[in-house]
């Protein structure tokens, strides 16, 4: 596993393409200017060792070496060793609505959009939990198993969206049972389960599901996106609005927060619901109700023992900066003795016609 220990002089490497830019400028200028102080045939006159590939490859080598130096500037380290680390925390499964509902703007930049946002958030507010993902609409879908991998969840975060899922509606319950299959462990009691959604046309026994749940020591948090005032539900194509969602009559369906739902679902499990307008609010909730919870030991492996590898990238930036140096810009003799091209047989063919 790779680990770059200084990001930041990765902005370096912004020079190399400026470089490249002012090289080309100067190529065309320094061309123009011979081309008004001589004709080619009497500038190979004055000049014949000049090559026109050497400055080229000499740019060429520059740039890459001042991008190995930026490379041992950010020092990247490999993982040589996978380690089994003790680790305390809670294992959390964020289900997240993907139905059509949550394309509603009420709230910006959409329902969805402010949820993936919350939980990036709370993600980044996190010790040493575990996490996983679930999306759900007319069903529910794995996204993420538990892990400790924060990065990988911010990752498949990223990629919900409302067409993920075909089957339309909010199926919370198959949300809720699908996320009692995540805890591993059975003697594990600090089981959390954070649900985001707008709450609206639920389906199927909820409450029973909930009450299923908290028999595994299952507490459910629900954080409720959108308001109660609603909004109507845009169609768009290439992310530009065409039209609103609208019912059989020809009306614009309008859908709005359904908090009571939420509510009903966290009482069962002696949760709390938490409205989700205002993502500093709901992230400093969640790590008040995550302190409240007893944290369980558990084993993750990491990698461990890293070692600096900038050596390598400064060496090469060295080498081709000292071979940078030793190439001329003039012609190189051994090369042309060679006659690559046969150019010597061509004259002698053109003075014989002559």
């Amino acid at each position: 596993m790779f680990v770059l220990e200084e990001k930041i002089w990765f902005w370096l490497l912004l020079v190399i393409p400026v470089i490249a830019l002012l090289f080309l400028i100067f190529i065309f200028w320094q061309n123009s200017t011979r081309k008004k102080f001589a004709d080619n045939k009497l500038l190979k006159f004055l000049a014949p060792n000049r090559s026109r590939s050497k400055p080229v490859i000499k740019i060429v080598l520059v740039l890459l070496a001042l991008a190995s130096l930026v490379i041992a500037l950010v020092n990247p380290k490999m993982g040589t060793k996978m380690e089994t680390v003790k680790r305390e925390g809670v294992d959390i499964v964020f289900a997240i609505d993907v139905s059509k509902s949550m394309d509603a703007e009420d709230i910006a930049p959409n329902r969805l959009e402010k949820s993936k946002q919350l939980v990036s958030q709370i993600l980044n507010s996190l010790g040493s939990d575990r996490v996983g993902i679930i999306a759900y609409a007319g069903g529910a879908y794995p996204q993420l198993p538990i892990t400790t991998d924060f990065s990988a969840a911010k990752m498949f975060l990223q990629a919900l969206n409302t067409d993920m899922i075909s089957s339309q509606g909010t199926a919370i319950s198959d949300a809720i049972e699908l996320a009692t299959t995540y805890y591993d462990d059975d003697k594990q009691t600090n089981r959390v389960l954070f649900i985001l959604s707008d709450g609206e046309d639920h389906e199927g026994n909820v409450e029973d599901i909930a009450e299923q749940a908290a028999e595994k020591g299952i507490r459910i948090f629900t954080i409720g996106v959108g308001t109660e005032k609603g909004g109507p539900i845009p169609i768009k194509r290439n992310g530009v609005v065409q039209n609103y969602k609208k019912d059989r009559q020809g009306e614009t369906v309008i859908t709005k927060l359904n908090p009571a739902t939420l509510q009903e679902i966290a009482n069962v499990t002696d949760g709390s619901y938490i409205e989700g307008n205002v993502t500093g609010n709901v992230v400093d909730r969640v790590n008040e109700e995550l302190l409240n919870i007893e944290k369980t030991e558990f084993e993750a492996k990491q990698f461990a023992d890293f070692k600096s590898h900038f050596q390598w990238f400064l060496a090469l930036g060295l080498a081709l900066l000292f071979l940078d140096i030793f190439i001329l810009e003039r012609s190189t003799a051994w090369l042309k003795r060679l006659n690559l091209f046969n150019e010597r047989k061509r004259k002698g063919t053109k003075a014989d016609e002559d």
